[in-house]
């Protein structure tokens, strides 16, 4: 008798704009056969409005709405995740953190508030994040053919890798998120765990009613973004990809 393969999971934190990096991920996986949980922030409608739209298309998606993106709440959302899509049915196959707060001022203008701000979305939520991931993806079988148990996925920024006068708060932040990603693909690439950084090096194209014409060659579509991280969750590990930089081929950066 064939085994019962289970129903792969996108777990995804930070979709609240319809329109964004998040939303697109979401759209895309779950047309190729993933089922869907948002981890988001209480209130975002955009998550409620996104969720609905997966489920009337024939999809599966789920929504899991937390206070904050402290410890405990992202823990009780994982757990929750869990519960509603178990073992053996479903699979945490690939979780993305597209979570980003970002102050931008002089240096002298920042207050601890900002610091703490910053570090508490971009780094203390991506760590929690990364463990609810990390053990869902531990408790996998590997999959064939691509030799994986799972795939974990951070959004970058163009600050991920470089300051500037007004992002010392934003771009030591997330200097930490890409150096948590790089120490866990070191980590758990041996456990058949594939961790990947997505640098997004210019402005993404957010509004669905701009000018086409005016942003096709200056900014980045959140669909393109997607298909970056469809693309490294579905590598073979003969050849993993940790870092990857994004930008338009017209960049104004």
């Amino acid at each position: 008798m064939a085994s019962h393969v289970a129903k792969r999971v996108l777990v995804v934190a930070g979709a609240g704009n319809p329109a964004g990096t998040g939303a697109a991920t979401a759209r895309l996986f779950a047309k190729n056969g993933y089922s869907i949980a948002l981890i988001g922030r209480e209130g975002s409608k955009g998550a409620n409005t996104l969720i609905e739209e997966i489920n009337q298309g024939g999809g599966q998606a789920k929504s899991f709405a937390i206070p904050s993106y402290s410890h405990d709440d992202m823990a009780s959302a994982w757990s929750s995740i869990r519960a509603h899509f178990p073992k053996p049915q479903y699979a945490v196959r690939a979780a993305v953190y597209n979570v980003g707060s970002g102050v931008w001022k002089p240096f002298l203008d920042i207050t601890p508030q900002d610091v703490q701000s910053c570090l508490q979305a971009n780094v203390a939520g991506a760590f929690s994040f990364s463990r609810g991931a990390i053990l869902a993806f531990k408790d996998n079988d590997i999959e064939e053919p691509n030799g994986k148990r799972g795939s974990l996925i951070f959004t970058g920024a163009t600050a991920s890798t470089r300051g500037n006068v007004v992002t010392s708060a934003f771009a030591a932040a997330k200097f930490g998120t890409r150096a948590l990603s790089q120490s866990l693909a070191k980590e758990f690439g041996k456990e058949n765990i594939h961790v990947a950084h997505v640098i997004i090096d210019g402005v993404i194209a957010l509004d669905p009613n701009a000018d086409p014409e005016a942003i096709k060659d200056s900014r980045i579509k959140p669909n393109s973004i997607a298909s970056s991280y469809l693309y490294l969750a579905n590598q073979d590990r003969s050849a993993w990809t940790w870092e990857l930089d994004r930008q338009s081929f017209h960049c104004i950066f």
